[in-house]
């Protein structure tokens, strides 16, 4: 009798584990380098762990990258900024919608003398000084959110087609391209939430903000299991619906770095 009960329970051991193992695999969030370098996911995903006992494993890439992985099915929930892809994304059948969660805004930084004399200059016009004057610039050139805002910032300019001699594309994240701008006296573009976190500034400081055209909106989509049955889209959904829960709004919101708070919730605006 009681070899029969082991062997029983042992059966039902190997019954129930490859459920219980399922329950215990994390979500795939593809999110952008920016957010990740932030220091943001680490305070939010345990306080998301805590509330539902699920776990969220990150991908840090670009938001173009974060948005392929999507697409290709490699990723159950996707955190970018960049709104224009994120809306072609769900009409193209892969989220059923996007949910916008958090904004903050970008900030130009470069060298304290300014050579280019940016300060004061609006976005568009700090960018022209740049490029008539060859001063140099790091471009983070890898189909990010703030690639792609740059991008759109440039295309604002006559100097579109021409940036300067001192434009460089450094294919990489932000924190790699502040580095490079830090080390060679350039401009660059950041997200301030990556700017308040980096701590190798050299002599970088804020040079241009307050442009309206420096909102920075960040949005949430989960991808559609009608376009890859195999995504995790429950747990998905669970994370978005607790991230825009006033719980998860208040985590955001509570992200400080000495003081400064670096992301502002916006659920459902």
């Amino acid at each position: 009798m009681k070899r029969f009960l082991l062997a029983s329970l042992a059966a039902m051991a190997l019954y129930i584990s490859p459920t219980a193992a399922l329950a215990q695999t994390p979500i795939v969030m593809a999110s952008t380098t920016s957010t990740e370098q932030s220091g943001l996911f680490g305070y939010l995903l345990p306080a998301f762990n805590k509330a539902t006992g699920l776990e969220a494993k990150v991908v840090a890439l670009g938001t173009g990258q974060a948005i392929d992985m999507g697409r290709r099915g490699d990723a159950d929930v996707l955190f970018v900024h960049d709104q224009a892809a994120e809306e072609k994304f769900v009409a193209d059948g892969f989220a059923l919608k996007r949910f916008a969660v958090m904004y903050n805004d970008f900030v130009l930084v470069g060298p304290a003398t300014d050579p280019a004399q940016t300060k004061g200059a609006d976005i568009v016009q700090a960018l022209s000084k740049i490029a008539a004057s060859n001063k140099a610039f790091v471009s983070r050139g890898d189909k990010s959110g703030t690639h792609a805002a740059e991008l759109r910032f440039w295309k604002m300019t006559a100097a579109e087609q021409a940036k300067g001699s001192g434009y460089r594309e450094c294919g990489c994240g932000m924190g790699q391209a502040l580095n490079m701008a830090a080390a060679t006296g350039a401009y660059v573009l950041t997200d301030r939430g990556t700017w308040l976190s980096f701590k190798n500034r050299a002599d970088l400081q804020v040079l241009v903000q307050g442009d309206q055209r420096l909102f920075n909106q960040y949005g949430m989509l989960a991808v559609n299991p009608a376009k890859h049955p195999h995504v995790k889209a429950q747990d998905a959904q669970k994370f978005v619906d607790w991230v825009l829960s006033p719980a998860g709004q208040t985590v955001i919101a509570s992200y400080r770095i000495n003081g400064q708070q670096l992301f502002f919730p916006n659920a459902g605006k």
